[in-house]
């Protein structure tokens, strides 16, 4: 495999061409050659390698991706960033890059090329988000339901709506981002998602137990105080926290609550895009193949009050979460 490596010296930063091999079942690695320290040259460098165009070539992605990546974090860190509590250094520039193209690149590309790369954003994040709570449509399957209306065989119509309703809700939100976020949206959110999947609408008027949860939900006749509580939070922070910190924080609470009856998790991180969206930055998927984690590290911020911004309950889910955009980022949306 070939990639550039970067290797930082005081405050200056050398890049290399680099390739790993497998060898009697170690990884052998081997510099094929130096590429500067000026990453705007990086491209013209490579393309006067003749030796290992084919290498390149075939590494195309990654190397592009790398040095998209790089050249907007350098960009961001050529700024004025606001140092966040929250956020190491690191993350926060790398989350800044990604908002850097999100606005400088997507959002200005035509309507059509936009709508294309939303659409594959969309089925990816449909699909993750619904395998998270057990659908077994694949990732191809969505893409044949999403894209070209084939239904999958031998799968339910829940897990068939399910996918289509997250289509429906996201674009509807993203073509709506100046609405306010309130009990009215938050239920429109939910019942959308469930539609024709779950009859039962509004907040949740029977307790719940959430399995495999360490935690006890809100009894259902504080249901609508707590998300008072919550909406009262989120209004009071929305121009305090940084926007990802933010969402993440919203998510968790909000799930804690659990006001409905079933559909919190899809609503909550559907409700988290909403916010990242709103506040121009690009929106998030929680993998299905990082499930575990995700809800090891919801339930460690548990110990926080719905009115409360604690650090030391939330760092461990906004670095999953941050690392979850950043890693996520560059492949769907370069």
């Amino acid at each position: 495999m070939v990639y550039i490596y970067k290797k930082r010296i005081g405050e200056k930063d050398y890049y290399y061409l680099r390739i790993s091999v497998k060898n009697n079942n170690k990884i052998v690695t081997k510099d094929l050659a130096y590429l500067g320290s000026d990453l705007s040259k990086i491209s013209e460098k490579l393309d006067s390698l003749s030796s290992y165009q084919k290498e390149i070539r075939k590494a195309y992605k990654t190397i592009n991706s790398f040095i998209q990546t790089n050249r907007y974090i350098e960009n961001v860190q050529s700024q004025k960033i606001k140092t966040n509590s929250f956020l190491s250094k690191k993350d926060l520039y790398e989350v800044e890059a990604c908002k850097l193209h999100w606005n400088q690149k997507i959002q200005k590309m035509d309507e059509l090329t936009k709508s294309e790369i939303l659409k594959n954003f969309i089925i990816e994040f449909a699909f993750n988000t619904a395998s998270i709570e057990g659908n077994t449509i694949t990732l191809k399957q969505a893409q044949n339901l999403l894209m070209e209306n084939l239904t999958p065989k031998n799968k339910t119509l829940k897990e068939i709506y399910d996918l289509q309703n997250t289509q429906k809700v996201f674009l509807s939100l993203y073509d709506n981002l100046k609405q306010e976020l309130n009990h009215k949206l938050i239920s429109k959110v939910h019942d959308s998602l469930l539609e024709n999947i779950d009859n039962r609408t509004g907040y949740r008027t029977d307790d719940v137990r959430v399995f495999k949860m360490n935690f006890k939900s809100t009894p259902a006749k504080y249901v609508k105080i707590d998300m008072d509580i919550l909406l009262d939070w989120y209004e009071k922070n929305k121009r305090k926290l940084h926007p990802l910190v933010l969402a993440t924080l919203f998510h968790h609470k909000f799930e804690k609550i659990h006001p409905f009856m079933d559909g919190n998790g899809r609503t909550g991180r559907m409700l988290m895009n909403f916010i990242l969206l709103k506040n121009n930055y690009p929106p998030i998927i929680i993998r299905k193949k990082n499930r575990t984690e995700y809800l090891n590290k919801l339930n460690k911020a548990d110990g926080c009050d719905l009115d409360k911004t604690e650090n030391k309950y939330y760092d461990d889910l906004i670095e999953f979460t941050s690392f979850e955009l950043k890693d996520n980022y560059w492949n769907l949306f370069l």
